[in-house]
């Protein structure tokens, strides 16, 4: 653990101060802005469509400048696009809002990397619990993003337009961290070293069970966790309310964050994430039991447990999967498919809370943890069978 190491854990509480800000007005701004009702979470959608167009931009950058200013230019972008989101909440521009927040994709991409970029600055005995303390700077947007949501949303004239330039500073104060941070260089790369295909990649079992783990557990969190202010509308709960449940959620997902990268370290990554699937059945089975304000809290407390076990659990299986010239690809790979499925469940998030409700919707979110448990026993399985023999 050094000085780069809490240097990149306050970046990942910046960025998450983003996504908590982003996650709480996106969809109420949408609601008062879009056309039908339907289209409320569009920006929320915009947001993550856009980091999954911008993975492979986004590797490319990495590979090519290093990590530093690749992050640089992440939070350029995230500048540049908070005071876009500002303007066409101020005009009130529906087309605008998701415009800008597709365009803030590419900040969500390139932030998406701190995780990986954790374990290059600690030694290799000590790169779980790099990644879990990473993953635990996601604390100070656990209390930033909701008191800045809350706090801003009336700086400006138009409603929430204050929240966005906010978060403009919120980038200037991430640019300032970044620049008293070094990191290692960028590896040389030859034709003798390019390292396995994406494909090749997913035929590994590791790999391709750390990818579905990582996409479908972040998806099903974004799917509860995006609907969760539409739905205490619905039910008449005010925004504050909205806020203080999003606060213990993010709490949810990062406090393990201390902890986490030692419980892998002692049981294992596949006990660990079947743990966080456990957790996410629990937040399901919280949340069909009611809709009063302690019912959200602790089902999205639950969720965030839940999201923080598997998604760190798969971040490291996937570590263990990939050589060092193969990086690049194979992250940008991991975080192509986490947006994808986020892309899908944004929209759906939105469609299913004002069409079948937010009872439904937890319904359906049984189907991919399914599918994340049975994924799980099957390399747990598969592993135990040479022992066995």
């Amino acid at each position: 653990m050094n000085r780069n190491l809490w240097l990149l854990a306050m970046l990942q509480g910046l960025f998450l101060t983003n996504n908590v800000t982003f996650i709480a007005i996106n969809g109420l701004v949408g609601l008062s802005l879009a056309p039908f009702g339907w289209m409320a979470t569009l920006p929320v959608m915009g947001y993550v469509v856009g980091g999954a167009l911008f993975t492979g931009i986004v590797g490319r950058s990495q590979a090519r400048f290093g990590r530093k200013r690749a992050f640089q230019l992440g939070l350029l972008v995230a500048f540049g696009s908070a005071l876009l989101c500002a303007y066409a909440a101020t005009t009130r521009n529906f087309w605008l809002l998701c415009t800008g927040t597709v365009v803030a994709g590419f900040y969500a991409a390139n932030a998406g990397l701190y995780r990986f970029a954790s374990a290059e600055l600690a030694q290799p005995a000590a790169r779980e619990k790099a990644v879990s303390l990473v993953m635990a700077g996601g604390l100070i947007g656990a209390v930033a993003g909701p008191w800045l949501a809350k706090h801003s949303r009336d700086f400006a004239e138009a409603p929430f337009a204050g929240a966005y330039l906010a978060l403009a500073g919120v980038a200037v104060l991430a640019m300032l961290l970044l620049a008293a941070m070094h990191f290692p260089p960028v590896p040389a790369r030859t034709a003798a070293r390019a390292g396995r295909s994406v494909l090749q990649l997913l035929r590994q079992p590791v790999f391709a069970i750390a990818a579905m783990a990582g996409a479908l557990g972040f998806g099903v969190m974004n799917l509860l966790m995006a609907s969760t202010p539409l739905a205490m509308q619905q039910c008449g709960l005010p925004f504050e309310d909205a806020a203080f449940v999003l606060q213990w959620h993010v709490i949810g997902m990062f406090a393990p964050g201390f902890f986490t990268g030692h419980l892998i370290k002692r049981f294992g990554t596949l006990p660990v994430m079947g743990v966080g699937v456990a957790l996410n059945f629990a937040c399901i089975l919280v949340a069909l039991s009611g809709v009063e304000l302690h019912q959200f809290t602790i089902a999205l407390f639950l969720l965030g447990l839940g999201w923080n076990f598997l998604f760190t659990g798969s971040t490291t299986l996937a570590l263990t999967s990939y050589a060092p010239e193969e990086r690049d690809r194979a992250q940008a790979a991991l975080n192509f498919f986490l947006f994808a499925t986020l892309s899908l469940t944004s929209l759906a998030s939105g469609v299913l809370v004002t069409t079948q409700g937010w009872a439904w919707l937890n319904v359906g979110s049984l189907l991919p943890l399914g599918a994340v448990a049975g994924g799980l026993a099957w390399l747990g399985f598969r592993r135990s069978r040479p022992v066995a023999a």
